[in-house]
């Protein structure tokens, strides 16, 4: 897959700069959901993964926007033992706190004995074999690629569940790991999960929280909606997470009710209307 030119941010020292593309979908955005989860999960890795722990469980706290200007990632252990690690990282934009996210890595060990209860999962279609569909709105003007398996943004009462790859680097220079991959992409769960039929985007997320029990293979991440629940303008959503192997966790997200950007809303109208 050739990436586009453009990465969400670009490396100076130890501040990061967003380019255009890392623009939210919402009214008045700043940065947008996805590249705060994928930076703040892949700057704890970067500086403190350990081939002998998995990151199990990332949690991201969005309170506020980021706006479009240069920023840092500030990172400190809460916990590190022999089995258990915990990192805490902070986005401080403007002098101030943007957003954090807290990061639990498990040791990697033997599988106790016995068969664990699973649960329902998919069988899907590769990807590759599935129609492009429509770059925009879905996609953000192709910040990333989908592939439907069941449902639209624009259908009510179904469930939905689509492959996604992401295209381009989060940082310039520097390529997505299997755990950045995830957690780039899995800020949709929230938009997949709360996303009211007909209306498109509905719920502007405040936090994103991850379970892995492995890391992804390969490029494409499976989203599977699971629940929703809705009630005075706030929404909760999950959705299964996938590989082209398998299950390999599940993310959950709550928000707020949001008007996005004047330039999406036109682009939905005229996909519905084509």
């Amino acid at each position: 897959m050739t990436l586009p030119t453009e990465s969400f941010f670009r490396r100076d020292g130890d501040t990061l700069i967003p380019n255009p593309c890392a623009k939210g979908p919402w009214a008045n955005a700043g940065l947008h959901g996805r590249v705060i989860a994928g930076l703040l999960s892949s700057e704890i890795e970067r500086l403190h993964g350990d081939p002998d722990f998995m990151p199990v469980r990332v949690t991201v706290d969005m309170y506020r926007a980021p706006p479009m200007v240069p920023l840092t990632i500030e990172t400190r252990f809460v916990r590190d033992s022999r089995r258990i690690r915990v990192v805490d990282a902070e986005i401080i934009s403007e002098g101030r706190s943007a957003g954090r996210a807290s990061c639990q890595f498990l040791r990697r060990g033997e599988n106790p004995v016995g068969t664990p209860w699973l649960g329902e999962t998919w069988s899907a279609p590769h990807p590759e074999s599935l129609p492009e569909g429509i770059v925009a709105p879905d996609t953000m003007f192709g910040l990333w690629e989908m592939r439907w398996l069941e449902g639209s943004m624009e259908t009510a009462g179904l469930q939905r569940r689509m492959w996604m790859r992401e295209n381009r680097e989060l940082v310039a220079g520097e390529p997505l790991s299997p755990f950045a991959r995830v957690a780039v992409a899995a800020d949709y769960a929230s938009p997949l999960a709360n996303t009211c039929g007909g209306r498109g985007y509905a719920f502007i997320n405040s936090d994103l929280t991850i379970y892995l029990d492995r890391l992804p293979q390969g490029e494409w991440i499976g989203f599977e909606s699971i629940g929703h629940e809705a009630n005075d303008g706030i929404g909760i959503g999950h959705c299964n997470l996938y590989d082209l192997a398998g299950r390999i966790g599940w993310a959950s997200a709550c928000g707020l009710a949001q008007t996005v950007r004047a330039d999406i809303q036109a682009s939905a109208a005229a996909a519905t209307q084509a």
